[in-house]
């Protein structure tokens, strides 16, 4: 996966009623830590990393780089979204488009966290980088990602087989222009 190019970042939070999508600063390190290592997190994603590992290799100000956002409820972290381009994906209708990610302490599960700042971070994309279309994958077993997919407006693109897991890819077209 490849940063973002061709946009002026950081950008100025993107603030919803709830929350603030904000470029990651030394603070957040530990929620970082956390993210990272909780194995409920990462049940879909090949399982945590070693907390001691990532005491020692996560930097000062983890993830600052174009396409990571923090999202931020009352000044604390409670997860992150990525926007990476995808130029090498395996899957060709992936290959070269923006691919969104984002992870959530499980404290900040059910709330409608997800949805808020995803749809945020879409809307800001849409401004910056005006007709990209979007893509997401997910294991077709996460239950919860596959109900945001939906909410967010993603279509299914194809199943297939990774990672010991069927998985799922899906596209949301950018929003037609208003006349």
């Amino acid at each position: 996966m490849e940063d973002l190019t061709g946009m002026t970042w950081p950008p100025e939070p993107i603030k919803t009623e709830r929350l603030v999508l904000r470029e990651p600063e030394p603070r957040d390190r530990t929620a970082f830590i956390e993210l990272l290592a909780s194995p409920q997190v990462h049940t879909y994603l090949g399982g945590p990393r070693p907390r001691d590992e990532l005491e020692r290799e996560m930097p000062e100000t983890p993830e600052r780089r174009p396409g990571s956002f923090v999202v931020d409820l009352d000044g604390s972290m409670i997860g992150q979204i990525l926007l990476r381009r995808a130029p090498g994906h395996s899957r060709p209708a992936a290959a070269g488009k923006v691919d969104l990610g984002y992870l959530f302490l499980p404290r900040a599960w059910g709330f409608g966290y997800a949805v808020e700042a995803c749809t945020a971070v879409l809307g800001w994309l849409e401004d910056a980088l005006p007709g990209e279309p979007v893509v997401l994958h997910t294991q077709s077993a996460n239950v919860g990602s596959m109900r945001l997919a939906a909410k967010l407006g993603f279509t299914e693109v194809e199943r297939f087989e990774a990672w010991d897991a069927e998985q799922w890819l899906g596209i949301r077209s950018p929003a037609a222009p208003s006349s």
